[in-house]
């Protein structure tokens, strides 16, 4: 007997879960609940507000706006009632409608469409290593320096010495331009080692950026790789479940079974959950089913505001309407998994199916747990698919295929078996 979902009930359910659920908001139940649910936040919002200009208000004002105020805590108290009996509404619709909410979804798996046709790569993100490192600017160097020879004397300057004074310029202006050129050389070098320093500088940091880039761009390749190795691991694997289908092999089969009752999806309120086992050689499926016990069940039937005493109160259902709702749950629940299991194995691969349905408990007399049937009951394809489920009553096709019935689950009574569950009922 299997509880866990496997390899094979994982693969489908997140898309049925999905779809099931968007087929559950577009009730009338849920979008009643999301507008009372607004009504309440906008109800709550403006009473807040109310109460700030309350506040703020002069003395001549503030008896107004405490009155305003006082409307608006009453309304947001009403929306915020309106909002709890939508959300119980939606609860007890949920109950009571276990089996009509399967009837209306194909329990049947295509296997085909669990294989991944295509592989999905996230796009190659490098980020700032595809930025190559910015180049080095080539220095700006001064201009070199110019020699200028000072002009030599003419006339009465030249026979005054002035050739004289010609030559101690000339011999300061070389001196001045040697000095000049020297240091034009030394800060040009200076510059261009500057340079030269920042290139490699600039060199080292593109290798390093390149080689980080190639070593995301391997990264990346075996990403994709490895994904495409786990799509076709992941299609073998599908491949193999449909092919071991189609030779009856009992694993698969116990397989298949499992994706169909994980993708059973119940409410919130109702959570159910499956145990099964196959066995080949009787074609029959031996399936334990387990339900919420009776205290879990919501006791409130309306909520409603007392404005005097400013509380919320609530009238609760009576024995007989909890009790009843709470067996009819147990029969649609022992119905709908019948309809799912039969109506997903399309190649009528089983045959029958024996089912308990229980509470899964503590028994006050040994302080242990236990489990408490509550419906046992056997059915062979042939009988059960000919029944209309959109019209019957559950607990009758469960008395019309023989089934040991708890005469009160709500009690938790146990179902009598003592006389077999394989004749049909009258």
């Amino acid at each position: 007997m299997g509880k866990r979902r496997g390899f094979f009930a994982e693969l489908n359910y997140q898309a049925q879960q999905a779809e099931k659920r968007r087929r559950q908001q577009e009730a009338a139940a849920h979008r009643a609940h999301l507008a009372a649910q607004r009504q309440a936040e906008r109800a709550a919002k403006a009473y807040e507000r109310a109460q700030v200009v309350a506040a703020r208000a002069s003395a001549a004002e503030k008896k107004a706006a405490e009155r305003e105020a006082a409307r608006l805590h009453v309304e947001a108290r009403l929306a915020e009632v309106e909002s709890m009996n939508a959300d119980l509404a939606g609860d007890l619709a949920d109950i009571d409608g276990l089996l009509v909410w399967a009837l209306d979804m194909d329990d049947y798996i295509d296997l085909e469409s669990l294989k991944i046709s295509e592989v999905e790569h996230p796009p190659f993100a490098p980020g700032s290593l595809a930025v190559p490192v910015p180049l080095v600017p080539e220095p700006a160097y001064a201009p070199e320096p110019a020699y200028e020879e000072p002009p030599a004397p003419g006339g009465l300057s030249a026979m005054l010495g002035g050739k004289k004074r010609h030559q101690q310029a000339v011999e300061a202006a070389r001196t001045a331009f040697a000095e000049a050129h020297q240091h034009w050389e030394r800060a040009r070098e200076a510059a261009r080692g500057r340079y030269e320093k920042k290139t490699a500088q600039r060199e080292k940091s593109e290798a390093e950026r390149l080689a980080e880039l190639s070593a995301a761009e391997d990264k990346y390749r075996q990403e994709c790789e490895e994904r495409e190795a786990e799509a076709s691991a992941h299609n073998a694997e599908v491949a193999k479940l449909i092919n071991d289908l189609a030779f009856d092999v009992e694993s698969a089969i116990h397989d298949y079974v499992g994706m169909v009752l994980a993708n059973s999806l119940y409410p919130k309120v109702f959570p159910v959950t499956h145990d099964h086992a196959f066995s080949l050689a009787s074609r029959e499926l031996s399936l334990k089913v387990s339900v919420p016990e009776p205290s879990s069940m919501p006791s409130v039937k309306a909520y409603r505001y007392l404005k005097g005493k400013d509380e919320i109160t609530s009238t609760n259902l009576s024995v007989r309407e909890r009790k009843e709702r709470y067996a009819n749950a147990v029969w649609q629940v022992a119905v709908r998994c019948l309809h799912e299991v039969f109506e997903a194995d399309r190649a009528g691969k089983i045959h029958s199916i024996a089912l308990a349905v229980g509470v899964e408990t503590i028994d006050t007399a040994t302080g242990r747990p236990t489990t408490v049937p509550l419906v046992v009951v056997a059915a062979d394809r042939e009988t059960f698919t000919s029944f209309d489920l959109t019209k019957v009553i559950p607990q009758d096709t469960l008395r019309h295929l023989g089934a040991a019935m708890s005469k009160s689950p709500f009690d938790l009574a146990p179902a009598d078996t003592s006389r077999g569950v394989r004749v049909r009922g009258q």
